[in-house]
């Protein structure tokens, strides 16, 4: 399915994904494949790969599915808005996340300097030049459980993350394109939902 929007000159846009599913590689617990309907994009994860249970600082991926809340891109890298139907937002120099588990901000967007424990979303590195907020942890928040986990840019090399899932600047923007407020990102091996049995 496809879709003519506005402003577009009658050029057909494809439809947002339902889902898009992070599997890791055999033997190589930090480095994964994304897939995104037909595409299969290499992606970086956790230092200590997926697990079921995250907790705060020990450096993995979570295990689950989760939706997509929106995200954030450097105007200065980015003059023009990188093209989404996922609300994005111009990120601040003074953006931050607080990642102090006893915080009542914890695992919330903070404005800098703070007081308590937080990283900085305006970074050097450029990780967070383009990057998602993938809803682990927000709804409830649970102390402890994990802080920051997004869809960022890729070091070099596609080293391990802290805990997020990281894609090469050119195929961040285009599975941008592909993402929308509906779309969910199934992280590791998740169980398929149980058939609902038939009344008699």
């Amino acid at each position: 399915m496809t879709h003519v929007g506005p402003g577009t000159g009658g050029k057909r846009r494809p439809a947002a994904l339902a889902m898009v599913r992070v599997h890791p590689l055999p033997g190589s617990p930090d480095a994964g494949r994304l897939v995104a309907g037909a595409a299969v994009i290499p992606c970086a994860l956790g230092r200590s790969g997926v697990q079921a249970v995250k907790r705060e600082g020990d450096g993995a991926s979570p295990r689950g599915v989760f939706r997509l809340r929106g995200g954030y891109y450097r105007p200065d890298r980015f003059p023009v808005r990188p093209a989404s139907p996922l609300p994005l937002r111009a990120t601040r120099r003074d953006d931050g996340w607080c990642d102090a588990a006893q915080d009542r901000r914890y695992n919330r967007p903070i404005r800098l300097p703070s007081s308590t424990s937080a990283e900085s979303m305006w970074r050097d590195d450029g990780l967070y030049d383009l990057v998602l907020d993938l809803d682990h942890n927000r709804g409830p928040i649970r102390p402890g459980r994990g802080s920051a986990i997004f869809m960022h840019i890729a070091r070099e090399g596609f080293r391990p993350t802290e805990g997020c899932v990281a894609l090469r600047p050119a195929d961040l923007r285009r599975l941008l394109r592909r993402l929308g407020p509906k779309t969910r990102i199934a992280i590791g091996p998740v169980p398929a939902r149980p058939k609902r049995s038939k009344g008699r």
